[in-house]
């Protein structure tokens, strides 16, 4: 089976659970297969591998002018699904790199849709509607469809008048496991808490700090890690107003081991988001051996179960609680690490990927 990948989604996002997503399907393909991948990005970024992986790349700063570079762009691409032939099309987001519509494809289409966050969020994350208006046309085009959470199919099936059958749910999985988490990368020098990935609002970051600056009050020895971006100017002034600037320890980009041991070493990873389509990272946090405090709402209590330690996102005062109760009890803690090794055993990319394949063979 010949599966065309159209890597858009590298043209915007150098790393995140999409990227994941789609080197762990591509890289556990069977061996008859061929994906061809097409991108037009030359930052290093988390590329797919298979062996019979073909890639077609457009550098767009190779040559200038710019402006001639960008409308001959598209042509290159729709020129690889004009003379090429293909079983299916993945398209890895809502958009193609030869910026036609989904309707125009030649091939069957198989769209994965990660979360309702654009139609939930409207305001903070697409106020023009550009970008959902884009993904509602290629939903009503796809052939069929996968969503990585029971609740995204609900939220999916709610806005979209669409058969049922034509939905299919694939979880997701992690990579990273306590085995990376040994090494010799700096972790904080006292007890600490994770916050790990991107800081929308709907992240509900602003809540973290204001419930962490709470438990700062009766344990000031405790640190808040972050790892990701540096921070906004906004979040700046929020730090310094709760007098958290020296307990709050930063780090961008990290590898996989270093993750992995920042998970490992902390007191809990604490996930306060509003909404997740999925959510791997409290999966991360399980497989490497600490305890999950996350919001119970979404998808979040499909991935968490009761291997952690759900609460309401909306409430400072509850999570200051837990933070400081994991403080005092270490049997607890055990005993939840403990449920969350066992809790992330069920889920595995082997799965997502032979779920994956039974939908490209229902529209091949």
């Amino acid at each position: 089976m010949r599966i065309l990948y159209d890597g858009q989604i590298y043209a915007t996002q150098v790393a995140g659970g999409i990227n994941r997503y789609f080197a762990n399907l591509i890289s556990r393909l069977p061996e008859d297969f061929t994906p061809v991948f097409t991108t037009c990005q030359s930052w290093k970024v988390n590329y797919p591998t298979h062996p019979n992986l073909k890639t077609f790349f457009y550098d767009r700063w190779g040559f200038r002018p710019g402006r001639l570079s960008h409308w001959l762009e598209q042509y290159y691409f729709r020129a690889i699904t004009a003379f090429t032939h293909f079983n299916i099309i993945h398209p890895t987001y809502y958009s193609l790199l030869t910026r036609q519509e989904f309707k125009q494809c030649r091939y069957p289409v198989v769209l994965t849709v990660y979360d309702m966050i654009h139609e939930l969020f409207a305001k903070q994350m697409d106020a023009k509607g550009k970008q959902i208006e884009e993904k509602q046309k290629a939903i009503l085009a796809a052939q069929a469809i996968i969503c990585i959470s029971e609740n995204t199919k609900k939220d999916l099936l709610e806005r979209y008048s669409l058969p049922e059958e034509k939905v299919t749910v694939t979880y997701l999985a992690s990579e990273i496991n306590i085995s990376l988490s040994h090494g010799s990368e700096p972790v904080p020098s006292c007890p600490y808490y994770l916050y790990v990935g991107s800081r929308n609002q709907y992240k509900n970051f602003d809540r973290l700090l204001a419930a962490f600056a709470k438990a700062v009050s009766v344990q000031p020895d405790i640190t808040l890690c972050v790892v990701g971006t540096p921070f906004n100017q906004t979040e700046q002034k929020q730090i310094v107003e709760l007098q958290l600037s020296d307990r709050i320890d930063h780090y961008a980009y990290v590898s996989d081991f270093h993750l992995a041991k920042l998970y490992r070493c902390s007191i809990a990873f604490v996930y306060p988001s509003l909404y997740e389509g999925f959510g791997i990272p409290p999966l991360e946090a399980m497989s490497c051996g600490t305890v999950v405090v996350a919001s119970d709402c979404s998808s979040i209590p499909e991935v968490v179960g009761d291997a952690g330690i759900l609460f309401d996102p909306e409430s400072i005062g509850d999570l200051a609680d837990i933070l400081l109760s994991l403080l005092d009890s270490p049997t607890e803690r055990d005993r939840l690490i403990a449920k969350g090794h066992q809790r992330a055993q069920a889920f595995s990319w082997d799965k997502t990927v032979a779920q994956t394949l039974d939908v490209y063979r229902s529209v091949a």
